[in-house]
């Protein structure tokens, strides 16, 4: 299992990896409906359009997972296929029927597109934040329960505190996570949205984005004191622990010793630090 993948499907349905022939079932597609706890929010054309002649010449390889309710069947995993199917004009399509509670129907829709790749960062968060309070479970337990490191949960789901604004533009692609990683560290959070208009008219790299925060969040210093520059070693210094612990890090070195500030933003975030540092 790739460590980036966190747990795979077949975690949850290992009798569907080497089913019974009579457990597949052909029902019709106009039975089929989306999963209402579906994370994707975007399905992109070109892709729905190059499975679909995939299933035009080959058929439905893979059964999609289906679960019983009131009107038809709830998609659990496979709707891109249920879509591309559609396109193709197919009558009927192969499932698995399984009973399955939703809080499994969100977990497994999440873990399928997880493994994809195919989330932005923006519906990663949501799904990571929804599991949390559906299940009511904490970023360790659904560590644990996804496989995925407990500091890549909580730095996902911290892009849920951005202004709409800038949520809108990671979710868009217009911006990367680094640049909304970045964005978290200014002290000052009514200056969030200039930087971030600042980063779209100048097309700022994530580099020059934290390198325009850490100017930002200098204390002003009086007209007669000329600060010294801050040496090139502690500024990328800084900009790899900031990258490593995902939050804002301030270096200051004086005469005799120095000093590191890290940032935290909720007692979750502080013990994820102390883990990580502890290790």
């Amino acid at each position: 299992m790739a460590k980036g993948l966190g747990r795979g499907l077949g975690a949850f349905f290992e009798d569907i990896e080497e089913h019974e022939e009579g457990s597949i079932q052909e029902i019709a597609i106009q039975e089929c409906r989306p999963n209402p706890y579906q994370p994707r929010k975007t399905f992109h054309a070109d892709a729905i359009e190059e499975l679909k002649e995939s299933i035009l010449e080959y058929g439905i390889i893979q059964p999609l997972i289906v679960r019983k309710s009131i009107k038809g069947y709830e998609i659990v995993v496979g709707e891109r296929r249920y879509r591309a199917a559609k396109e193709a004009g197919l009558d009927t399509v192969p499932v698995v029927i399984k009973e399955l509670t939703d809080e499994k129907m969100m977990e497994l829709a999440l873990l399928e597109n997880l493994q994809r790749e195919d989330l932005t960062p923006i519906e990663e968060a949501h799904a990571y934040a929804n599991l949390m309070n559906e299940l009511k479970i904490t970023q360790e337990e659904l560590s644990h329960r996804l496989g995925k490191s407990r500091s890549h949960i909580a730095n996902i789901v911290r892009l849920l505190s951005l202004p709409d604004q800038a949520i809108a533009c990671i979710s868009n692609g217009e911006l990367s996570m680094g640049h909304g990683r970045a964005l978290l560290g200014i002290k000052d959070k009514d200056k969030v949205l200039l930087v971030l208009d600042r980063i779209r008219k100048e097309n700022l790299n994530v580099r020059q984005v934290e390198k325009l925060i850490l100017e930002l969040n200098e204390k002003p210093v009086a007209k007669k004191k000329t600060k010294p520059k801050k040496d090139i070693f502690l500024e990328e210094r800084e900009s790899m622990l900031r990258e490593r612990l995902g939050t804002a890090v301030k270096i200051q070195k004086g005469k005799r010793k120095g000093k590191i500030e890290i940032e935290f933003h909720s007692n979750d975030d502080l013990e994820r630090l102390v883990e990580y540092l502890g290790r």
